[in-house]
């Protein structure tokens, strides 16, 4: 389980690619790498992935088709920074929102407002998941737990203040970038409980 407080970034070293396989190594720092484990669950960019091994600040993960096909990760090249989360633990602040690592889809960013303190980014998802997203309602945006500004038609809008920007990649996120979404799990549960009453 993740919260959705994005710990910072880390830069993605090396890819070794396979036929529809990927090894990821990554430069975790000191409080990223504090602790870490062979088989632990990391959030990159909102996905859970699982360490395979480690070299003092070198970490490996390995992809899988279904993650490079699904998410933004199977476009990362070196070079690139990803967003990074350690799983929750018992006993933990949880200042975001309970959240699995597992993508609902990727969003396109259509259009980003910068202002003296803080930024607007607007995304666009099919019209048949828009659903799920409720103004001032929770989603997982790249691994962050944000709340929902506006909503207009496959349309929703987001703010970010300073820290936010940053601490993760979303200081440096454009239009045409696309981003992992994970739909807040009580909202599709409850939608979707709906949805099934009422077709009854």
């Amino acid at each position: 389980m993740f919260t959705g407080i994005v710990k910072g970034m880390a830069e993605v070293i090396a890819i070794e690619k396979k036929e529809d396989f990927q090894t990821h190594t990554l430069r975790l720092s000191s409080s990223l790498n504090d602790g870490l484990a062979i088989g632990a669950s990391v959030a990159h960019n909102g996905c859970c992935l699982t360490v395979t091994k480690i070299r003092d600040d070198l970490v490996d993960f390995d992809l899988m088709q279904e993650t490079l096909k699904l998410t933004n990760l199977g476009h990362v090249n070196e070079g690139d920074k990803v967003n990074i989360e350690r799983a929750a633990r018992f006993g933990d602040e949880i200042g975001g929102h309970s959240m699995s690592g597992h993508i609902s889809l990727v969003a396109d960013i259509v259009e980003v407002i910068d202002t003296p303190n803080n930024r607007t980014i607007w995304f666009e998802i099919d019209q048949d998941k828009m659903k799920y997203i409720l103004a001032k309602g929770y989603v997982g945006l790249d691994g962050c737990s944000l709340t929902i500004g506006s909503v207009k038609e496959s349309r929703f809008s987001v703010h970010l203040i300073p820290e936010t920007l940053q601490r993760t990649l979303f200081g440096e996120r454009k239009v045409g970038d696309k981003i992992n979404v994970e739909f807040d799990p009580q909202t599709q549960a409850i939608v979707d409980t709906v949805e099934r009453v009422l077709e009854r």
